[in-house]
């Protein structure tokens, strides 16, 4: 097996730069047929390494990526996710190189997707590979699905799953989405934080107003949704009425714990760029973004931000929120919450828009899961170290 993987390094290579290559940005219209192109180079690249029943599926957004290798009678069936889409890559003044340029250098390669996910999906498609050319089997049945929209937080996929479950039906689901805690030291990750996305408005009736004319007499919207937006969050800590009631308290021996194999606040703030800390008083970084809840504000938008000014009261202002979960919290209720919250506090002759945009579940699992004893041989193998426990404060579906 080695000798095999180690001939076809420089093919595998050469086939991941030409994955990262793909502009695959699902948040981004202008890029549906670089999505397109990036699903059916994946389905072509599955069918040369043996899996069967490849096929691209229309689900409503990006091309859902299938396939499945079902020949190993009365073993497990494992489902392998991973998504084949990127984050928007920003102003390219911020890049060094072209952000999809799938260079090597250093010893790293470099492009947008590289780490989250391509560069993982393709781990497992060379796998699959190596096993079926050496050995002409698998030692266990495995399907593949690859989406297209994790990033916008996978609107038409559970839908999908409601309609044609028995397509992905399998005993253990294989996610690698999450950190190692270090580049020799693999880790098992045993809780992600859930997700509620929301945008929120605040509109006023009728047309831009003259700041001097109007100023002080009339509501100004974007004054007002920035004093509503400063008032969810005081010292790291969400002030929605009742946002903590669910949240899943550790106990002091589990904390102990994970602090033997999480980063150190300066380790993870140097991940950071050396970020200054802040959070919610009582707990490590780590702990703020793994076991603890969070409020981030993605977006906000009102007014004239063009060249010169303009002396205008704004009809409207927008912001874009992001909770982080834990577990036991639901997304329904913390947008109940939000609304109810936030619609006490809505001034006079504004009216209040939300639009809900993304919900995911925070998940946690035990420990004594039989499939996670085989995870944890399997890295042993690999890198030669016994696996750490470790949360991720991320979010996959």
């Amino acid at each position: 097996m080695r000798r095999y993987l180690e001939a076809q390094a420089p093919a595998f290579l050469q086939d991941l730069r030409t994955f990262v290559r793909f502009p695959s940005v699902s948040a981004d219209p202008a890029r549906a047929e670089a999505m397109r192109g990036c699903a059916r180079w994946l389905a072509g690249r599955l069918e040369r390494a043996g899996l069967e029943h490849v096929r691209r599926v229309d689900a409503g957004g990006p091309p859902l990526v299938l396939a499945d290798w079902l020949h190993a009678a009365g073993r497990p069936t494992v489902l392998i996710y991973g998504h084949y889409d990127v984050q928007p890559e920003g102003p390219a003044s911020a890049w060094s190189r072209p952000a999809f340029c799938g260079d090597v250098s250093g010893g790293f390669l470099h492009g947008r997707g590289s780490a989250d996910d391509k560069g993982q999906i393709f781990a497992h498609v060379m796998a699959l590979q190596a096993l079926l050319s050496v050995t002409g089997r698998l030692p266990v049945n495995v399907r593949c699905l690859f989406e297209g929209e994790e990033e916008i937080g996978s609107e038409h996929l559970r839908p999908w799953l409601d309609r044609h479950l028995a397509d992905v039906r399998a005993d253990v689901v294989v996610i690698s989405d999450t950190p190692m805690r270090a580049r020799n030291r693999p880790a098992l990750t045993e809780s992600l934080r859930g997700l509620y996305n929301v945008e929120i408005g605040l509109a006023r009736g009728g047309e831009e107003l003259h700041a001097g004319q109007f100023g002080g007499a009339v509501t100004d919207p974007v004054a007002a949704l920035a004093r509503l937006i400063a008032g969810l969050d005081r010292d790291g800590r969400v002030q929605i009425p009742g946002f903590y009631d669910d949240v899943r308290t550790l106990s002091p021996a589990h904390r102990r714990a994970l602090a033997l194999a999480a980063p150190s606040d300066r380790e993870l703030l140097a991940s950071a760029g050396h970020s200054p800390p802040c959070g919610e008083p009582g707990f490590s970084a780590f702990e703020r973004t793994t076991i603890r809840p969070a409020l981030t504000v993605t977006g906000l938008a009102g007014g004239y931000l063009g060249a010169g000014s303009k002396n205008a009261i704004a009809t409207h202002a927008k912001a874009r929120l992001s909770f982080r979960l834990v577990p036991d919290q639901d997304p329904v209720r913390v947008q109940r919450a939000l609304v109810s919250h936030l619609a006490g506090a809505v001034p006079r002759g504004c009216r209040l828009v939300v639009r809900p945009q993304a919900a995911v579940r925070p998940v946690a699992i035990a420990r004594g899961a039989p499939a996670l004893a085989h995870a944890a041989a399997a890295f042993e193998t690999g890198f030669g170290r016994t696996p750490v426990w470790l949360r991720a404060g991320g979010t996959v579906p």
